[in-house]
């Protein structure tokens, strides 16, 4: 049970570092095309999409990477709870 525990806090870890990338290459303007970019996308893209499935259309802000971050550190809080 341990092991299940420490391997979702750590897989979370690495979509919250996946996901703020994925903000500051938007932010920033990154190419596309890029490999990189593509990487990135193909990681968060599971997990943002059907969040903004739910949520409203707010013009050209995206809340979904927020909204993931948020359930991301409350998946890890609860782990470490169990762990404990």
């Amino acid at each position: 049970m341990e092991a299940l525990g420490t391997f979702v806090i750590i897989l979370s870890i690495v979509l919250l570092i996946a996901i703020f990338i994925r903000v500051i290459f938007s932010l920033a303007g990154f190419d596309p095309t890029n490999p990189l970019y593509a990487v990135i996308q193909e990681i968060t893209e599971p997990i943002l999409a059907p969040i903004r499935q739910f949520l409203p259309r707010t013009g050209m802000l995206d809340f979904s990477p927020f909204i993931a971050s948020f359930l991301l550190i409350l998946i890890i809080q609860a782990a470490r709870r169990l762990l404990l």
